[in-house]
């Protein structure tokens, strides 16, 4: 479905309609009301899942692709000048010609931080509460004696408990916030205390969340993991963090320690995790993403005691396509207008 509209001169000098393409599937009532905030551009959706579903003569004319996995190269959009993803990470673009164009990277970034945070804290409190436990129990069909009960059903209180998020962003402070309404530790590692990349829709208080955080760097990973009782993975996916949650990393936690990854799978090496979990090191986890998805029907973590599994779902959001839209309508009025993108991606950094 195209809308046409008149051309016009951006803070670039550049003239003619602006081309906005997205390869996703978007309802018409999101493009409409896209169209409504911005009467001078075209818009086209070609619900694609790979470059050669969109028409040649629509590549070369876009100058917008809002898309999730499906890029041009450079000689099929000579006139794109910005990609705005519909996923909160880039590391899928790393290594490709589409991370050396020369046009700038926007995220989506900042929706999922509140549905992720009460994700996560679900899970400590389901991981707190021996929730697999209690599922074998149900699934079994058979009620536990009293010794069974008590010596297998017994919570830890979260109460005192220290949890250490890895990635202490958006989504770190505000799990960070939800944690420390249960009188828990906040640990929090992150590069240094460099300003963070700016939030188009923020959560709790950043600044605040920060403060009453102790915050740790990568090369203190060891001593971090070493307090934690709960230890959440949320940073994103780079040459830095990937395979960061090795062996050496696992005999640095402390012992019984939960184990929650929200992030990308290959920042964790998994077979180590299996085997923390098998020793005892690892008291339990919950996973959300993992290095291959779909996860295979022969893999051992749908059946792993202790083990509470999602199919990558921490990070949906409720009201998704409202907030996508005021994201993306902000952008482009920034783009028409020369001013800073939101949720700009950092090519040095990954993310």
């Amino acid at each position: 479905m195209t809308f046409s509209h008149d051309t016009v001169t951006d803070a670039a000098g550049t003239t003619g309609p602006v081309h906005y393409l997205s390869t996703l599937s978007l309802s018409d009532a999101w493009l409409d009301r896209l169209r409504q905030r911005h009467p001078r551009v075209e818009i086209t959706q070609i619900t694609a899942e790979k470059a050669s579903d969109v028409p040649d003569e629509v590549w070369r004319r876009t100058r917008v692709l809002h898309t999730g996995a499906v890029f041009p190269d450079a000689r099929q959009a000579p006139a794109l000048q910005w990609i705005q993803l519909d996923t909160s990470g880039a590391d899928h673009l790393k290594g490709t010609p589409t991370w050396d164009l020369p046009v700038p990277i926007t995220s989506i970034g900042g929706i999922s931080p509140v549905p992720m945070a009460e994700y996560v804290m679900m899970m400590v409190l389901g991981l707190a509460h021996r929730l697999p436990r209690a599922v074998a129990v149900q699934q079994s069909g058979v009620w536990p004696s009293p010794s069974e009960r008590w010596n297998t059903l017994m919570p830890r209180t979260l109460r005192g408990a220290t949890i250490g998020v890895i990635g202490y962003g958006r989504i770190g402070q505000e799990i960070g916030r939800l944690a420390r309404a249960h009188h828990m530790t906040v640990l929090g590692l992150k590069r240094g205390r460099a300003t963070r990349p700016g939030a188009f829709f923020g959560a709790g208080a950043p600044d605040e969340a920060e403060a009453e955080a102790e915050i740790y760097t990568p090369d203190q990973l060891h001593e971090f993991l070493g307090r934690c009782d709960y230890v959440i993975v949320t940073c994103p996916l780079t040459d830095e963090t990937r395979g960061m949650i090795d062996s050496e990393a696992l005999a640095a936690l402390k012992e019984g320690a939960m184990f929650v990854n929200v992030a990308r799978g290959g920042i964790v090496d998994e077979e180590a995790l299996l085997r923390a979990l098998r020793s005892g090191r690892v008291a339990g986890a919950a996973l959300d993403v993992f290095d291959e998805e779909p996860l295979g029907a022969d893999s051992p973590w749908w059946t792993e005691p202790g083990v509470l599994l999602t199919p990558h779902v921490a990070g949906f959001a409720p009201d998704y396509e409202e907030q996508v839209l005021r994201l993306v309508g902000e952008n482009i009025e920034r783009h028409l207008t020369g001013s800073d993108l939101l949720n700009l991606v950092d090519r040095g950094r990954g993310y």
